[in-house]
């Protein structure tokens, strides 16, 4: 058995801010909505699209449909290539896989998307496997990818999950996994501690430790 180790995609791996942003933008402008403020723009970056335009716009219905429909074409036109890796990322990566642990990607994007991601960046070797959401909506929230990348991985030995927000942390706990949060990420100071991350690393390259602290308390 090898240890599973989890990441999030975006704010984890990668910095996709200007894609998600700009996509945003258009979702926005095609409901006659005023432009987004940089509070709704960050509060977008993690939880689902459908939520994240309820909550930061406050609109429902078939709005929210039509601004996904938007975002998503925007978005898988280019912009979902404007997505570049964290320093340390492709390092911690290797260190990780050198040392014997499975990699999973469980994020809310849809699965397509990712995959296109991480091979546009690089990065979709250093995986065993990557879970996301389905374009039907039937799979979108984190305890979802979750539950997928545990059912792909059942041999895994103290899983945990790497992860930039608070709906990482609710997402893995709902599994009983501890959440590593990614600090380098764009959470607003103190989220990650607030939803109960087990620790919060800096930078990448802390991670590794992180894990080691989280192993040597579950023996």
């Amino acid at each position: 058995m090898t240890r599973l180790v989890l990441f999030d995609l975006d704010g984890t791996l990668v910095d996709s801010v200007a894609g998600i942003w700009a996509s945003i933008r258009v979702a926005v402008a095609e409901l006659g909505l005023a432009e987004p403020t940089p509070e709704q723009l960050r509060s977008m970056v993690g939880p689902p699209l459908e939520e994240g335009f309820e909550a930061a716009f406050g609109i429902g219905g078939d709005d929210v449909v039509r601004a996904v429909r938007a975002y998503r074409a925007h978005y898988s036109a280019g912009a979902m290539f404007q997505a570049t890796v964290y320093p340390g990322i492709a390092d911690l990566l290797a260190r990780l896989g050198t040392g014997g642990a499975t990699l999973a990607v469980a994020t809310s994007k849809p699965e397509d998307f990712a995959v296109r991601i991480l091979a546009h960046v690089g990065l979709l070797p250093a995986f065993a496997s990557v879970h996301g959401a389905t374009w039907d909506g039937s799979v979108r929230h984190k305890e979802q990818v979750v539950a997928a990348a545990l059912a792909a991985h059942p041999d895994g030995r103290q899983p945990v999950l790497v992860g930039d927000r608070a709906q990482d942390v609710r997402g893995a706990g709902v599994h009983g996994l501890p959440c590593i949060g990614a600090g380098w990420g764009p959470a607003p100071e103190g989220e990650l501690v607030a939803a109960g991350a087990a620790v919060v690393a800096g930078t990448p390259a802390e991670v590794p430790a992180a894990l080691d602290r989280l192993a040597a308390g579950a023996r």
